[in-house]
């Protein structure tokens, strides 16, 4: 049984005629025509608004589309550790072509301990003697 509203359930053929002339004789026959039209024209505004909406919903949904693929495409590839540098993604090399990286010495690598020899950064201003 499909839905209906409950003042609506009883309502036939010669009610709905019923009805129609009392409307007709409230207004009358010159206004009849004017509110078929504004109603019409009210109808066609809301269908149009309706659509309106349903468009920019749908692009809405569309773009959100777009840039989740592109996030995708463009999205950097996770580097695995252990993977061999066949798997590894390319990058620029350290160094120019023909040029050989510095070697590194002991010295480069360990840290040198402080001298008691070193003078202060910042030594302590002298006083005159009087």
């Amino acid at each position: 049984m499909p839905p209906t509203l409950a003042f609506i359930e009883g309502l036939g053929g010669p009610e709905v005629m019923m009805i129609l002339f009392v409307i007709l004789l409230l207004f009358g026959a010159n206004k009849l025509p004017e509110l078929a039209r504004g109603l019409g024209k009210s109808v066609k505004e809301f269908k149009k608004a309706a659509s309106d909406v349903e468009y920019q919903i749908k692009e809405a949904m569309e773009e959100k589309r777009e840039q989740s693929e592109e996030a995708k495409r463009f999205a950097p590839k996770p580097v695995t550790p252990g993977a061999s540098s066949a798997e590894q993604p390319k990058t620029f090399p350290p160094y120019p072509p023909g040029a050989t990286p510095p070697a590194k010495s002991a010295a480069a690598i360990a840290p040198s301990a402080p001298s008691d020899a070193a003078p202060p950064a910042n030594p302590p201003p002298e006083t005159p003697k009087a």
